[in-house]
């Protein structure tokens, strides 16, 4: 694929939301939305990104790595907080360590809850969730998700909803650690920052142009994420709530004081 904007999926989801914040809000909403996709190009198809919007409580989750993977891809993702109601809750791994049997007890009596590391969090806050980290996000959060481009998804506990569940596929995968604190950050919103440097892919936001240091690490097609202000990428325009792909960072125009997301896969 040559330069331009990528197309957007809305996602239903039980969990969405029924009207979408700016500058997502769609003209007719009938359904309860809870993703927005970019759909990835094949000249990059190892990344997506997503917005999330959620307004109830996500299921109990991992995802496998690559060689536990039956599609030979693991799914390694991170999250920027974009917007967060008062008292808004992500989990991430457990208080201690917590065995698998104790984990699969847990799992089936609803009490796994229990044992997730809540924490509230604000708008800037970055986590990264390596592959066989157990997860939830919790309702009343806005989110951007970057991911490695797969759908294997192990729900463990999903709060009485009648939706599949994958016990003994996510119990051969999920690790009963506590969350590595040094892989969540801050970021604020007037700053450029190199938030994940691989293996699987890298992320940086940018402050108007970027920097040689952010734009060294960058040298292949790479997928731009407004958050504020625009880019221009030949004759597209791309504001925030779209995203679009360059063949190379030196093709995206900056305005001066554009806050962007910059992406590309592995």
């Amino acid at each position: 694929m040559s330069s331009g904007q990528l197309p957007i999926k809305t996602v239903e989801k039980v969990w969405g939301m029924d009207s979408l914040p700016a500058p997502f809000a769609l003209n007719d909403q009938s359904k309860r939305i809870g993703e927005i996709w970019f759909e990835p190009a094949t000249s990059m198809d190892g990344l997506l990104v997503k917005y999330l919007f959620t307004s109830e409580k996500l299921s109990v989750q991992v995802h496998p790595p690559a060689e536990a993977s039956p599609t030979g891809r693991g799914k390694e993702e991170c999250w920027l907080i974009l917007d967060a109601e008062p008292g808004a809750k992500l989990a991430m791994g457990f208080v201690r360590e917590v065995s698998e049997d104790e984990m699969r007890a847990a799992a089936l009596d609803g009490t796994i809850e229990d044992l997730l590391h809540w924490r509230e969090v604000s708008s800037g806050d970055f986590f990264y969730i390596p592959a066989g980290t157990v997860h939830a996000i919790g309702a009343g959060l806005t989110l951007l998700e970057v991911q490695e481009n797969t759908d294997i998804t192990y729900r463990l506990y999903d709060y009485g909803r009648p939706r599949e569940l994958h016990l003994s596929e996510g119990l051969k995968v999920a690790k009963g650690l506590p969350y590595r604190e040094d892989l969540a950050r801050t970021v604020p919103a007037d700053r450029e920052l190199m938030l994940v440097d691989g293996p699987r892919f890298t992320l940086a936001q940018v402050i108007g142009q970027p920097s040689q240091e952010i734009a060294s690490r960058f040298t292949g097609t790479v997928q731009v994420m407004p958050l504020s202000g625009s880019v221009t990428i030949g004759d597209s325009w791309i504001e925030p709530g779209q995203s679009a792909l360059a063949d190379t960072l030196a093709d995206v125009a900056f305005d001066d004081s554009a806050r962007v997301m910059i992406a590309s896969a592995a």
